[in-house]
């Protein structure tokens, strides 16, 4: 028989979103069944995209994208070690996705802002973003304003 799980609430005025950590001695099932819990719930507000793959269709979770950007005429999706083809525009993941996790930097591309590790805005006019997969991008020069007052709205005034 599994113990009984201690739930605490903490009430913090400058918490943005939601943050759940799970504290334990080791990782068990209820410890992974809680987990999946959590996505599922989660997932219903923010569906996973459906890729294409194989000649068949994967779905990815919001978290897993680290950005959407389209090459030519196509739409990718990029994850840490993948890129899939996509259906669909540049505009309709925009609308699609989570607003307080994605950004669109540019007109071809879409960034993932949990996925970055380094903002560079000591550049003149030009913002460039290194993501945690090694890419790197650059945010065009009528997004660097609104991507300011993103990330200060998003994680304080310190940006």
């Amino acid at each position: 028989m599994e113990e009984m799980i201690e739930i605490k609430v903490i009430i913090d005025e400058n918490s943005v979103n939601p943050r759940v950590e799970i504290f334990t001695k080791n990782r068990t099932g209820q410890v992974d069944r809680i987990i999946d819990a959590i996505e599922n719930m989660s997932r219903s507000s923010y569906p996973s995209v459906p890729v294409n793959i194989d000649g068949g269709i994967k779905y990815i979770s919001q978290r897993e994208i680290y950005r959407i950007r389209k090459e030519g005429r196509k739409v990718y999706l990029d994850t840490a070690d993948s890129s899939y083809p996509v259906n669909g525009t540049i505009t309709k993941f925009e609308n699609e996705l989570d607003s307080e996790r994605f950004f669109r930097i540019s007109q071809s591309e879409i960034i993932n802002l949990y996925k970055v590790s380094f903002f560079d805005f000591n550049m003149i006019g030009n913002v460039s973003v290194e993501l945690d997969n090694g890419e790197k991008s650059w945010v065009s020069r009528r997004c660097v304003k609104p991507l300011r007052d993103k990330l200060k709205k998003s994680f304080g005034e310190s940006m």
